[in-house]
């Protein structure tokens, strides 16, 4: 089992953001972050997670992400995001990272678990500790998805 912890932060939002990843299998660590130049904090959330996912090796991987957004975390658990595809995400916020998203989630077994944000979670506050020093870095990617779309 492979537990991988996320979290997104934008400075504004719209704004400058990023998202850290921390994974972790037994002794294993892996930290993933990466800054953008415009963004919003939901896109980052979103951004954490696929990133994760994609980074896995083995097709089939059990899977469980710690996550403080309850945007992300409820859309799938709560299955909304399975709705939103049925209807091609009309009128849905970020449907390319959704997209992207359930590509990547059908790949593994994966299991959400929401964890309170900026509390004692150790991983959790990394992983803010990435992303907020993604979002402040000197070399910030463009948001494709986000900035066309405005």
């Amino acid at each position: 089992m492979i537990s991988i912890y996320t979290d997104g932060a934008s400075r504004g939002n719209p704004g400058p953001g990023g998202f850290g990843v921390v994974m972790l299998f037994g002794a294993l660590r892996k930290e993933i972050s990466e800054g953008f130049k415009l963004t919003t904090n939901n896109r980052m959330e979103l951004m954490s997670v696929i990133v994760a996912l994609e980074a896995l090796k083995k097709e089939g991987t059990a899977v469980t992400i710690y996550s403080d957004s309850k945007y992300v975390v409820d859309s799938v658990e709560l299955k909304w995001v399975f709705g939103w595809e049925k209807k091609n995400f009309k009128d849905k916020k970020n449907p390319d990272l959704w997209i992207r998203f359930l590509k990547a989630y059908r790949q593994h077994n994966v299991k959400f678990v929401w964890v309170k944000g900026h509390a004692s979670n150790k991983e959790n506050n990394r992983c803010d500790e990435l992303a907020v020093e993604a979002a402040l870095g000197g070399h910030l990617k463009i948001d494709h998805g986000y900035e066309d779309s405005i």
